[in-house]
C-alpha cells in the first residue's frame, strides 16, 4: 500500500484543486456545500429520512439540521411522517428544489464545458473514465 501514497497524494492534490475550482464557478446566491449535497442526494436516491441522508453524505444528522431546516423553509424539500414510523421524518425533494439544483449545476456545467473544449477527445475520454472511477471510489464501503 505504501508504494501508492505519491499517486494517491497527487489524486487528491488534483481533486481537491479541480473542486475547489467548481465550486468558485456557482453564481451569488447559490445553494451552499451542504444544501446542494442534500438535495443532491434526494435527487439521486429519492425521499429519505434526515438520518440516512446524513449518513449516506458521511454527516451527523444534527450537524444538518440546520440545512434540513432551510431547505424546508425556502421550499426546497417537504418533511412529512414515515409511513413505517410516523415519528420519524421523510424528506422529499420539491419541484422547487430540482430546479434550484438544476440551475446550480447547470452554472458549473457551462464553465466546465468551456474549459473542456480545448482539451482532445482522448484528453476528455480520460477524464470521463476518470470520474467513473471516482464515482466508484466515493461509493465504495470503508474496509
Amino acid at each position: 500500500m505504501d508504494h501508492l501514497l505519491p499517486e494517491a497524494a497527487r489524486i487528491r492534490r488534483g481533486v481537491l484543486r479541480f473542486n475547489r475550482r467548481l465550486r468558485q464557478e456557482r453564481g451569488d446566491g447559490s445553494l451552499s456545500p451542504n444544501q446542494l449535497s442534500v438535495l443532491g442526494h434526494l435527487h439521486r436516491h429519492g425521499s429519505a429520512t434526515p438520518g440516512e441522508v446524513a449518513a449516506a453524505e458521511r454527516q451527523r444528522p444534527q450537524s444538518l439540521t440546520r440545512v434540513f431546516a432551510e431547505l424546508e423553509a425556502e421550499g426546497l424539500v417537504v418533511r412529512e411522517p414515515g409511513t413505517v414510523d410516523r415519528r420519524q421524518s421523510v424528506l422529499s425533494l420539491t419541484a422547487a428544489g430540482r430546479r434550484a439544483l438544476e440551475r446550480d449545476m447547470a452554472e458549473r456545467d457551462a464553465w466546465l464545458a468551456e474549459a473542456l473544449a480545448p482539451l482532445s477527445p482522448t484528453e476528455r475520454g480520460v477524464l470521463k473514465l476518470a470520474a467513473d472511477l471516482m464515482e466508484r471510489l466515493a461509493d465504495a464501503q470503508e474496509p
